[in-house]
């Protein structure tokens, strides 16, 4: 999540049941977020303990086909609204009610399921071919969920109005998003199995990442040896974030963008126009403004629900007066032009870009410089999947990097932090009329008292 967090502190691993907070100490965001996952990693643990790894009661997610229409409508599918669990997540699909304005006619009843097309986080495109449900029996519906950051960008309600307009925001939100997907599986004869290896597939860690500070030359073969050089040499204390951009292996091209700041530095888009931008504001401060030469995402809900990666422009020019800036290029067709989606530019902060695109060239085997002695490390042989992440804590006050070490102070390797995604299948669909549910349902506990 791209927050502005000091680090994030919560691991399974260690089995905490609870932050305990001191008199008289300080206080850090990273104590009540842990809190609240500790929280949230029991709740979850415990439904996925009594639920299994998929289920739900009623018929939430329950699918039916609708065919092409006459007038070349494409295919369709209708999602029923509900509640699902998948590893003990809670994934509502309820439609939410719709208010009646004074004076205004009655609104309409709610619905009580989506479409494929319009369910709320996928950004289905009619136009998009790729987007289309399979044209051939048969074929798997699955769902997919994962955790997500609402600031007062993507919901301004959040925002306290009393606080002003020029405040910076508060608290920030988690929200599960959820989509239903097709899956084409040729030849399987149990569809259940073949989604699981697909699974398995898609959620396998293959890569991995290591942190550390800059070493001095020569420092194996003599540990004795000191360097102004051997340490974290930033003004201030920063959550670095290293996040693939362009997936695939190395030798592939795929790329990675860092951020100093987790990626939280964001502009809301007032207007795109060719390579123009028209922004809400340039930032509160120098810190977390911007500046001709910094690389930025231009991204809005649909371009992240989608996964998607585009070249990251440079900042060319900037208009104070008019909130604009002028980009090294125009951002892709479709993205940060439906205020809608609320589209924004995101600051990265990498500069000397050394790879097209305006990203980083990801090197296994090798330290990486990102700044001020911060390096990382790619394991050789690696998969790396668009959106996975890492997050590296640098202090001041220890010259550091938090990152785990063995023994004898070597940076141990790690999987991505994120982006965990969940999956589960709801259906198969083998005809228009011939649908195998593939859902899982209880009943409640609770039943009525009789004789």
């Amino acid at each position: 999540m791209k927050g502005d967090f000091t680090r994030q502190t919560f691991r399974a691993d260690r089995y905490y049941s609870a932050v305990l907070l001191q008199q008289g100490r300080v206080q850090l965001d990273a104590d009540a977020n842990e809190q609240a996952a500790i929280q949230l990693a029991l709740a979850r643990r415990t439904a996925a303990d009594l639920i299994g790894q998929h289920g739900g009661p009623g018929t939430g997610f329950e699918i039916s086909y609708v065919p092409r229409t006459p007038r070349k409508s494409p295919a369709s599918l209708n999602i029923r609204s509900g509640r699902y669990y998948v590893d003990g997540i809670l994934i509502d699909s309820t439609r939410p009610a719709v208010g009646q304005p004074v004076g205004g006619p009655e609104p309409s009843p709610v619905s009580d399921s989506w479409t494929y097309w319009d369910q709320p986080s996928a950004y289905l495109d009619q136009e998009r071919e790729a987007d289309e449900l399979p044209g051939e029996f048969p074929f798997l519906v699955y769902l997919v969920a994962w955790e997500d950051l609402v600031t007062t960008v993507e919901d301004p309600s959040i925002a306290e109005p009393a606080l002003g307009a020029l405040a910076p925001d508060t608290a920030a939100r988690a929200k599960v998003i959820w989509q239903v997907l097709p899956l084409k599986i040729e030849g399987a004869e149990s569809p259940q199995q073949a989604f699981d290896d697909w699974v398995a597939e898609r959620t396998a860690v293959r890569s991995f990442l290591a942190a550390r500070t800059e070493q001095p030359d020569k420092i194996e073969d003599d540990p004795c040896i000191l360097s102004p050089d051997a340490a974290y040499r930033g003004p201030e204390n920063q959550l670095y974030r290293v996040e693939i951009h362009e997936g695939g292996t190395a030798a592939d091209g795929a790329t990675f963008k860092w951020s100093r700041d987790n990626g939280s530095v964001t502009f809301p888009i007032v207007a795109l126009d060719d390579t123009w931008v028209t922004l809400s504001s340039l930032g509160r401060d120098d810190k977390l403004a911007l500046h001709a030469g910094d690389r930025v995402e231009v991204v809005d809900d649909a371009y992240i629900a989608r996964g998607e990666s585009a070249p990251l422009p440079r900042v060319e020019e900037i208009d104070i007066a008019g909130r604009r800036v002028r980009l090294s290029e125009e951002p892709q067709a479709g993205v940060g032009r439906r205020a809608a989606w609320h589209p924004l530019l995101r600051r990265w902060d990498q500069r000397e870009s050394k790879a097209a695109g305006g990203t980083v060239k990801l090197a296994e085997g090798t330290w990486l410089d990102l700044e001020d002695g911060v390096q990382v490390w790619f394991k050789p042989g690696g998969t790396y999947r668009t959106g996975d992440y890492w997050l590296i804590p640098a202090r001041t006050r220890t010259a550091d990097v938090d990152w785990p070490q063995d023994k004898d102070g070597k940076p141990l390797m790690a999987a991505p932090h994120g982006i965990q995604r969940h999956y589960a299948p709801l259906a198969w669909i083998r005809g228009a009329n011939d649908i195998q549910s593939l859902r899982k349902t209880f009943q409640p506990l609770a039943k009525p008292v009789t004789g």
